[in-house]
C-alpha cells in the first residue's frame, strides 16, 4: 500500500472510531435506570396535565418542528405505535406511524426482551415527545439492555444519523472514573443537542447528565390555578444535581460563574415539570383494568426538551448559558427560587441565576 493510500485508511478510521468503539472502560458494571415515578395507574381515562396547558405554562408554540427527535431506551416495547397513537386521539394529536414516515423502531439486536418498567418509560418519552413538536418524527432506538455499552451502542446508531437534531436519554446512573473517556459519543457531525434527566434521588451527579457536552435537566414542581393558570413553579424535591466528580468545568459555565463549583462540571443545566403530583398522562398497554398512568419524574423532561430542540433549533449549552448571563433572561427561562432537594443547605437549596437543583431554570421559549 502506497504512502497516500495509507494516510486515507488512517484519517477514515480515525474519523470512524468514536461512532462504534468503547474500549475496555471500568463502567462495564454500569446499569441505567430509568428516573419515573407512577403517581396514579390502572386508570380508565386520562388525567394529568395535558398538552395544551404545558405549552402555555412554558410558552410553546403549536407547530414549527423540524428533524427528527431520537428516544434512546433499553428493551423492547413492542406495542409503542399503537399506545401513541392512542394517546394522539386522546388529546386530538397528529397521527404518528411508520406508514406516514412520523414514527420509526429500530432494534439494536434482533431478538431483545420485554421489561415493563422499561416500557412505560417508553410510552413517557414517546408520546411526549410528539406532544410537544407533533410534526417531528420519531425515532425510538431500543438498546438490548440497560448496560452502559449496550446503551453507547445506540447512541452511536442516532448521532450518525443526518436527520437526527436531538437525542433524547430518560436514564442515568452513577458516575465512574472513566466517563471523561466516553464525552465523545455525546457528539456530532451534525447539529445533535443531547439531553439527559438528571435523577430523582435528589442531591448527587448522574451520568450521563454529568458529560459536558449533555444538556441535563433537572425537577421542578408545578402548582396551577383553578383555572389553569400558574401559581408557582418550584424546585422538585427529587430533583438529581450536584458537582461532577470527574468532569472538569466547561468554559461555557467558567464564563457564566457558578459559586461552590470547584472548577468541576456543575448539574444540571435546565429544568422542566417532574413532580408526580403535577404529572403526565400516558398511555401504555397492559393487563390491568385501565391502560392510563399518571407519571413524573426528571426522566420527563428529557424527551420534551430534545421537542423543544426540533421546534427552534438553537438549544445549546454555550446558548443557555449566555442568555441566563444577559439583562433578558427572563424571556428566556424562568428562574426557579425556592425549593430544595435535600439537606445539604447550598447545594440543595433553589436560588436566583444558578442553582444545583434547577440549573439555569425551566423553559420560557423554543428560541435560544
Amino acid at each position: 500500500m502506497n504512502t497516500n493510500k495509507k494516510l486515507l485508511l488512517i484519517l477514515f478510521l480515525a474519523s470512524m472510531a468514536p461512532y462504534g468503539v468503547h474500549g475496555a472502560y471500568r463502567f462495564s458494571d454500569f446499569k441505567a435506570k430509568s428516573p419515573i415515578h407512577v403517581y396514579k395507574s390502572a386508570q380508565t381515562s386520562p388525567s394529568g396535565i395535558t398538552p395544551d396547558q404545558i405549552k402555555t405554562l412554558y410558552h410553546l408554540p403549536k407547530t414549527g418542528e423540524e428533524g427528527t427527535i431520537a428516544i434512546i431506551a433499553a428493551y423492547d416495547d413492542p406495542t409503542i405505535e399503537k399506545d401513541l397513537n392512542i394517546f394522539n386521539k386522546a388529546f386530538n394529536l397528529p397521527s404518528c406511524t411508520t406508514q406516514n414516515n412520523c414514527f420509526e423502531k429500530h432494534k439494536m439486536t434482533k431478538s431483545i426482551k420485554t421489561d415493563g418498567g422499561w416500557s412505560l418509560e417508553t410510552s413517557l418519552d414517546v408520546e411526549w415527545a410528539h406532544a410537544i413538536a407533533p410534526k417531528a418524527r420519531i425515532l425510538l432506538v431500543e438498546a438490548t439492555t440497560p448496560s452502559g455499552k449496550n446503551l453507547l451502542d445506540a447512541i452511536d446508531y442516532a448521532r450518525a444519523r443526518p436527520d437526527i437534531v436531538a437525542v433524547s436519554m430518560s436514564w442515568g446512573g452513577s458516575e465512574f472514573k472513566d466517563e471523561t473517556d466516553l464525552d465523545s459519543h455525546f457528539t456530532s457531525l451534525h447539529r445533535i443537542a443531547f439531553f439527559a434527566s438528571s435523577g430523582d434521588n435528589g442531591w448527587g451527579a448522574s451520568w450521563p447528565a454529568s458529560s459536558p457536552n449533555v444538556i441535563g435537566v433537572g425537577g421542578t414542581s408545578l402548582k396551577l390555578n383553578t383555572d389553569g393558570s400558574l401559581a408557582s413553579e418550584t424546585a422538585w424535591s427529587g430533583s438529581g444535581g450536584g458537582v461532577s466528580k470527574y468532569e472538569n468545568q466547561p468554559s461555557y459555565q467558567k464564563d457564566y460563574t457558578i459559586p461552590k463549583s470547584k472548577g468541576k462540571r456543575a448539574i444540571p443545566d435546565v429544568s422542566y415539570n417532574a413532580d408526580p403530583k403535577s404529572g403526565f398522562p400516558v398511555y401504555k398497554s397492559s393487563t390491568s383494568k385501565g391502560n392510563w398512568y399518571v407519571v413524573g419524574g426528571t426522566s420527563a423532561g428529557a424527551p420534551q426538551w430534545a421537542a423543544i430542540q426540533s421546534l427552534g433549533l438553537s438549544a445549546s449549552l454555550e446558548n443557555f448559558y449566555k442568555d441566563k448571563a444577559s439583562d433578558n433572561y427572563a424571556s428566556f427561562f424562568r428562574d426557579i427560587v425556592s425549593g430544595k432537594n435535600g439537606s445539604c443547605t447550598y447545594y440543595c437549596e433553589a436560588r436566583k441565576h444558578y442553582d444545583y437543583v434547577t440549573g439555569l431554570g425551566s423553559p420560557q421559549t423554543v428560541h435560544f
